[in-house]
């Protein structure tokens, strides 16, 4: 009997635990549940969000594009959009050079985009 007993504190405290992790999962990615001091924090780190160059390979493709980010609460970066400029195949035998052209390329599009919405 003490045994069935131990068993179900444990299973109840389980579950507990799960829902807690569960709970504080899904409040992290909801801005509203914040307290109002890390939502005016997050508010300023989303509006120093600046257009900044990228790239990754995908399948097999290249794409270079820019992304419009900011530093979160957590130190990470937050991507709020993401626009590719060009693909190319990594396999390429220009490819070097059609990567340094995208890339310069994506860097004059992030001067442009930033000074836009600086003004």
């Amino acid at each position: 009997m003490v045994l069935v007993v131990l068993e179900l504190v444990v299973i109840l405290a389980l579950l507990a635990a799960l829902a807690w992790v569960l709970r504080n999962s899904w409040r992290e990615g909801d801005p509203a549940a914040l307290p109002a001091r890390q939502r005016a924090e997050l508010a300023a780190a989303i509006e120093q969000a600046r257009w900044v160059p990228a790239h990754d390979e995908v399948d097999g493709v290249t794409r270079v594009m820019v992304r419009r980010a900011y530093v979160a609460l957590d130190g990470r970066p937050e991507v709020l959009d993401e626009r590719v400029l060009e693909t190319f195949p990594a396999q390429d035998p220009a490819w070097e050079a059609r990567f340094t052209e995208a890339m310069s390329a994506a860097r004059f599009r992030c001067t442009y985009l930033n000074a836009e919405e600086a003004g």
